[in-house]
């Protein structure tokens, strides 16, 4: 029985368990989102919120008395990557200051199509996903399209083109030299000519057999 039992095992080892969340939290602080299944993301939550907490305390407390140190060496207990600490304490902690908890969201997506787990977005507050912003981007990126005025002037211009390439052969009554060169190949087919063998008899090379009549 489990009673009095917290947390989930997830089906892994403690050291395992351990490792995963760490690894998740990284992600998390480092991209601000990550999907994974609904167990996990409510197992990371606590585990991130209080890492931010501490971080929070560290930067109320100042460096003067050295709490702003001790805050970085608890976290880098957890978090290993040197560039995500130093993001949470610059623009992570500040961000939350006059927040009381409840740093994080947790958002349904479905079900995975493999296994049918149930899957979420869970993200820091503060840094809600905007779909429009990469098409926005992409709208920016692209030149701007011409006026159906602008359109009409590059088609006429193209026909001008294509028919000032084009003046002498159709204004001049003679073919042009390709033309002749063509009309005055003889046309002959593909195959070599037989020769005739009408009225002659053609010789056999297949030889008789023995014995026969």
């Amino acid at each position: 029985m489990r009673h009095r039992v917290s947390h989930r095992k997830l089906g892994r080892v403690t050291e395992h368990r351990i490792s995963m969340l760490r690894n998740q939290a990284q992600a998390l602080l480092r991209h601000e989102r990550i999907e994974t299944t609904m167990p996990r993301a409510k197992e990371l939550r606590p585990f991130v919120e209080r890492i931010i907490t501490i971080a929070k305390r560290g930067i109320a407390g100042g460096e003067t008395n050295g709490k702003s140190l001790h805050a970085r060496r608890l976290v880098l207990r957890d978090i290993h990557d040197r560039e995500v600490v130093s993001k949470l304490f610059d623009t992570l902690a500040p961000r939350f200051e006059t927040r009381p908890g409840g740093y994080t969201r947790i958002l349904r997506l479905g079900y995975r199509r493999g296994d049918s787990a149930e899957v979420a977005q869970i993200e820091l507050v503060g840094s809600e996903y905007d779909p429009n912003a990469k098409v926005e981007a992409t709208d920016a990126a692209k030149p701007k399209a011409k006026g159906v005025g602008g359109r009409l002037r590059a088609a006429a211009e193209r026909l001008r083109g294509k028919k000032a390439e084009g003046g002498e052969a159709e204004g001049g009554e003679e073919q042009p030299p390709a033309k002749q060169a063509r009309a005055a190949r003889p046309k002959t087919g593909g195959k070599p000519a037989k020769p005739e063998t009408h009225g002659k008899g053609q010789r056999t090379s297949t030889p008789r057999k023995a014995g026969g009549s």
